[in-house]
């Protein structure tokens, strides 16, 4: 395993090549964006005032509707790093509130969508991934893929929980 400071020789070595600052700062501004764009078309929704950037583990902010605020969840977009894919993620607005959804979840046996193994190590309760392989070339078709599919995920955690 390379040591902290091998590692920062080879970071330092690719932001000389200038390729990182650019993509990153891409990504940072893609993802404002996306988030003023559907806060100004949900009004309605809670949609967090900052950007969480993360670790370059996560890029994420939440977009929740009023039915999933009123039951202590939230929805996330995230862009994860690792999978370099989008994300949307429901989550508890506290621990106990996630561990009381994940458990519904589990024991429905409703398999619609990705529940994390348990509550210890992750924040959301569901995940599912939106857009695989990301064209930041194509930013209006990026947002619809994003949007469309977020709210198909929230239509659909919706119709579970008045169900259940």
């Amino acid at each position: 395993m390379d040591s902290l400071q091998e590692s920062m020789e080879v970071f330092q070595k690719q932001l000389q090549d200038g390729t990182i600052q650019k993509a990153y700062r891409g990504l940072m501004d893609y993802v404002m964006n996306l988030k003023t764009y559907l806060k100004k078309k949900y009004p309605d929704y809670a949609v967090s005032s900052s950007l969480y950037a993360g670790y370059m583990d996560m890029t994420y902010f939440s977009f929740t509707p009023p039915s999933l605020k009123d039951r202590n969840l939230k929805i996330a977009i995230v862009f994860n790093y690792d999978d370099f894919c989008f994300e949307v993620w429901l989550g508890g607005y506290n621990k106990q509130v996630q561990e009381e959804y994940w458990k519904l979840f589990k024991q429905s046996d409703w398999k619609k969508y990705h529940l994390v193994p348990g509550i210890e190590g992750f924040d959301s309760i569901l995940e599912n991934t939106l857009v695989e392989n990301p064209d930041f070339d194509q930013p209006d078709e990026l947002t619809n893929q994003i949007e469309d599919k977020t709210l198909l995920f929230i239509n659909d955690v919706n119709d579970f929980l008045s169900e259940h």
